[in-house]
């Protein structure tokens, strides 16, 4: 079809077609219309606007009733040319919008919307659409008059009505966008923004409309779900959109005192117009913050994500624009905006964090008094619920109201402060975080878990440390912890530090019950106040100086390392420990207050639970891991305050109790990586020289030595040999102290002792040079230090300890070693140990008996043949008659046997007794001997390890007496027959010879195979030799 470019060509066009449809109104004269309107261009169809429109409002206008049909065609025809011209006259803006509307009115009789086809309806609409976007500049305005406000209320009532009541999804969402341009809040580019004058008419226009806008869009809000996620989001934001433009503080701030009058004619009209003055202002506000509520709480858990982002634009706009206004409603709606932060959708998530990090930097709660109260009320009202949602709600709840009760913290900021100078508000808060964050300290497991054993490798570097798992009352999840950290991060970061502390230190120490939840906050909130791991939204208004900081965390380390809250009962160990221990570890109140150390009387008590442990260890755990948070806070400043909290740190790292010495050597890694030491041992060995002080000045005090000899013991675990030249004296001082008072601290210093000795064994030590006047190298001090601790270990072999003796060989052994380039030195010990070492291994606990034969294997290494007699006669007849009786037990038993004590020592004696053999050159009778007790271990009866370990004894004696040990075999099972090589000799007949098999004949073949390689790889004169004759 041909374009009609000129007006002249368009107008010959259409006039026959508009002739026709005012002649006759039919929908085939309205459709032959707009054909022939798709041929005419933009700029033509501009100049004949009027002239194509008159039809099509004329038949409108005829009265009686008309077909819908007819009625939607027309209107879509009008909707096309509105779509292609613009309106630039104000009557035809005005008169469309009227005839438009009139379309959509109900009858007279009804006050119903008409019972129109759907269609139609949308079709209306989308025209009135159409109709506000093709108005030309200015000319919109004339619709936004006081003359007009009847006409725009019978519009706004018509779209609202179509909104809530309407069944169809599509003409809901199209008559609410409808009402967003009506009310000139469009989403789209292309409306001309108003200027504050403009906007101004328009807020004092729609404020007439505001109540029944807001009820309609509230319960549309609030409506079934059904009606689809699209129709309430539409809502909201019409919602916000309308009540941000007349309830906007910019406006209301310029409007006059008195009502504006208008002229006589217009004395109606003046009724119907609003004056937003302050009455009018609370009143509205006091209405819509019941409304508001309404809608947060149905859109708050809305299912779908859109309406819930949604949400937090509507508490953007309203935070942002009526501030003042608004100031009673934002208790819901900061709480809704806040409770989405930890939103299920990540669009939610986000966008929440965006606007609260707006608000944050615009400083708008800072600013704002009124709002600063309303969240301080409701921080008050949340602390007083805090326990009881903590006690109800599960998990999720939890996290819920702690990121809730985190919101309110963060956006206060330093308003915060207004909070914590009311003495019930501050009150309130600390005690719902004390109830909240207590500890389960029901697990013996803690108890139970007891440091044994030699102690590892020496700590190289710095290991980061990492905080004991908390377990905790009221919750298990581990995101509520973290909340709790940042909520108390948070108050150290914007609160007045020193109240802060001054209140939860006098909490601290106002109960026991406190005390652990109390030590917690504080290491929080300085970490908080340092700025640290903290998350806010705006920066405080001034950083806390360090000698502030500082000042706090030296009141709170001379809280914390109190005698009466570093050393408490942590476990009732009375095989390990003495009464004058134990009275040391209950605390000692009457050392603090002054009474004489050298004679203590423990004051009844009751008796001291597993749960009162527990709670001691967690209390001590959490104090250390306060000591790494304050070194990390302050880095290279804590130097100046290690001289107080150095020595403390690692006597809890010497501590019994697993769970305490990991804490103390976490803290020491962080104390290491704040004050910039590479290493624990570089930590230790640069303040050695105070520590070795403190030590020393210890050991003089019977109460204080365990202390001081755990100190010492960790010093040397984590250092290295370079740390001995300065601890000898102190060494020495324990050997001497030893001395006094084997009898109650012998189990103490021997674990000192072992990790002298392991200090010295993991040094390469040069080889001494002869002496030219005595031939001998002068003894160095390590080897004269291990000589004197082997002499104390002597004694102390027989002590009736259990725990002492094994320690005591675990020492011994150590001692050995060290002593063995120094034969000169090691051999009068070693006769001198025998006796007592003799009567470990025959006549103690199987544990001990164990421990002395690796001690005696040791021996045997470093002594070779000067035991070889005393070992065959004191100890090998007691070795083999007892694997001899063992025998059957093991050879009967099921795979339960292996985790028994027996097994254990049956295995670490037939591991041993081959070298045994080999290095100390046992003769004949005596491998015979071991010989027949190991057989019977061969047999496939046996476990499979002690026939591995039988083996291995057999191989050692291969190497001592192959030929002895090939005929021994070979009496069990021979393979093969031996012919003589002469006809002279007579034939070689074995015992083994041509014997059925038996449970022996497996172990037996494979070490004669073994053998016979041996002797295979030997020169030849040796096979001769070995060859049977």
């Amino acid at each position: 079809m041909a374009v009609f470019d000129t007006p002249q060509a368009a107008f010959g066009a259409l006039r026959p077609v508009c002739v026709q449809l005012t002649r006759a109104q039919t929908v085939e004269n309205v459709e032959q219309l707009q054909a022939h309107l798709a041929g005419v261009s933009g700029a033509a169809l501009q100049e004949l606007q009027e002239y194509v429109l008159f039809p099509l409002r004329f038949a409108l206008r005829v009265p009686g009733p008309k077909q819908e049909r007819l009625v939607q065609s027309l209107v879509q025809c009008i909707s096309s040319v509105l779509a292609a011209t613009c309106v630039k006259k104000q009557e035809l803006l005005q008169e469309l919008f009227s005839e438009l509307c009139t379309c959509l009115a109900p009858p007279p009789s009804s006050g119903k919307a008409a019972p129109l086809s759907e269609e139609l309806k949308l079709a209306v609409i989308q025209a009135l659409h159409t109709l506000m976007h093709s108005a030309y500049g200015d000319i919109i305005l004339s619709l936004y008059q006081p003359s007009t406000l009847p006409l725009l209320g019978f519009a706004v009532s018509l779209l609202l009505t179509l909104a809530e009541q309407e069944k169809a999804k599509q003409i809901k969402i199209s008559a609410l966008e409808c009402l967003q341009v009506l009310v000139l809040q469009c989403d789209c580019q292309e409306h001309q923004r108003l200027d504050e004058d403009e906007a101004q008419k328009c807020g004092d226009l729609f404020a007439s409309f505001l109540p029944g806008i807001s009820i309609t869009l509230s319960r549309v809000i609030a409506g079934d779900i059904k009606q689809g996620h699209k129709t309430t989001v539409s809502a909201i934001r019409l919602f916000y959109l309308i009540v941000g433009l007349v309830m906007a503080d910019k406006q209301l701030a310029r409007i006059p005192k008195s009502k504006e009058k208008l002229p006589v004619e217009h004395s109606r009209l003046s009724e119907l117009m609003i004056h937003r003055g302050p009455d009018w202002t609370k009143s509205t506000a006091e209405k819509l913050s019941l409304l508001l509520h309404k809608v947060v709480e149905s859109s708050s858990v809305h299912p779908h994500w859109k309406v819930r982002l949604e949400l937090v634009e509507l508490v953007h706009h309203l935070l942002t624009n009526c501030n003042q206004s608004l100031v009673d409603s934002f208790s819901h709606l900061l709480k809704a905006l806040v409770g989405l932060v930890n939103d299920e959708n990540s669009e939610v998530q986000s966008r929440c964090n965006e606007v609260l990090q707006g608000i944050g930097e615009q400083r708008i709660v800072a600013q704002n008094r009124a709002l600063a109260d309303v969240l301080s009320e409701n921080l008050h009202s949340l602390a007083t619920a805090l326990p009881r949602l903590m006690n109800s709600q599960d998990d999720m709840g939890k996290v819920s109201t702690l990121s809730l009760l985190l919101g309110y913290l963060k956006l206060l900021g330093s308003k915060v402060n207004i909070v914590l100078n009311s003495v019930s508000h501050l009150q309130r808060l600390s005690k719902a975080l004390l109830q909240v964050l207590e500890l389960d300290v029901t697990d013996v497991k803690i108890v139970e878990a007891r440091r044994s054993g030699p102690p590892g490798p020496l700590q190289q570097g710095v290991q980061k440390s990492r905080c004991q798992k908390k377990y905790f009352r009221f919750f298990t999840e581990e995101k509520v912890f973290q909340l709790l950290q940042q909520v108390c991060r948070v108050l150290g970061y914007y609160g007045n530090l020193y109240l802060l502390v001054d209140h939860f230190m006098g909490l601290y120490s106002e109960s026991s019950l406190y005390r652990k939840q109390a030590a917690m906050i504080l290491n929080e909130l300085v970490t908080g106040a340092a700025g640290v791991g903290v998350d806010f939204l705006q920066e405080r208004e001034a950083p806390l100086s360090v000698d502030d900081l500082k000042g706090s965390i030296t009141s709170i380390l001379d809280e914390y390392m109190d005698q009466a809250n570093w050393y408490l009962v942590t476990s009732i160990d009375t095989e390990e420990s003495s009464p004058e221990q134990s009275v040391q570890h209950l605390g000692l109140a009457v050392r603090a207050r002054g009474t004489s150390s050298s004679v203590l009387h423990l004051s009844p008590e009751p008796p001291v639970t597993t749960r009162t442990m527990n709670s001691n260890i967690w209390q001590i755990c959490i104090q250390l891991e306060g000591v790494g948070c304050f070194a990390a806070v302050l880095g290279k400043e804590f130097r100046l305050l290690l001289l107080s909290a150095l020595y403390p740190v690692l006597e809890k790292a010497g501590d019994r109790t697993l769970l305490i010495s990991e804490t103390a050597l976490g803290t020491l890694a962080d104390i290491c990586e704040a004050c910039g030491y590479d290493s624990v041992r570089s930590l230790i060995n640069e303040n050695s020289d105070y520590l070795v002080n403190g030590i020393s000045l210890n050991l003089r005090q019977l109460a204080y030595q365990p202390r001081a000899s755990q100190v010492l013991d960790t010093m040397l675990r984590h250092s290295d040999a370079n740390l001995l030249p300065l601890v000898e004296d102190v060494i020495q001082d324990v050997l001497s102290t030893l001395d006094q008072t084997y009898n109650s601290q012998a189990s103490t210093f021997l674990r000192v002792l072992h990790s002298v000795m392991t200090a010295l064994d993991e040094v390469p030590l040069a080889k001494p040079e002869p002496s030219c006047d005595t031939g001998e190298a002068p003894m160095p001090s390590h080897a004269q230090l291990a000589r004197d601790v082997m002499e104390r270990c002597i004694h102390l072999l027989s002590d009736g300890n259990l725990r002492v003796r094994l320690k005591v060989l675990d020492v011994l052994e150590l001692c050995v070693t060290m002593l063995h380039p120094h034969g000169n030195h090691l051999l009068p010990m070693a006769h001198r140990v025998w006796p007592a070492l003799v009567t470990r291994l025959i006549s103690d606990d199987p544990l001990a008996v164990l421990r002395a034969f690796k001690v005696l294997c040791t021996l045997a290494q470093t002594c070779g043949d000067f035991l070889r007699q005393r070992f065959s006669k004191d100890v090998l007849p007691k070795l083999t008659s007892s694997l001899l009786s063992q025998a059957p037990v093991s050879a009967r038993a099921g795979p339960v046997y292996s985790h028994t004590l027996a097994f254990k020592l049956q295995l670490a004696v037939l591991q041993g007794l081959g070298s045994l053999c080999e290095e100390l050159d046992m003769g004949e009778s005596d491998l015979n001997k071991v010989a027949d007790a190991c057989l019977i271990y061969l047999s496939a009866k046996q476990p499979v390890k002690l026939q591995e370990a039988a083996q291995s004894v057999f191989l050692h004696l291969m190497h001592v007496d192959p030929d002895s040990t090939w005929l021994l075999l070979s009496e069990v099972c021979c393979p093969e027959g031996y012919e003589p090589p002469h006809a002279s000799l007579r034939p070689v007949k074995l015992s083994g010879m041509g014997r059925p098999r038996n449970e022996l004949t497996d172990n037996v073949l494979l070490l004669l195979q073994r053998l016979q390689q041996q002797e295979g790889t030997a020169p030849s004169s040796s096979t001769q030799e070995a060859s049977p004759s």
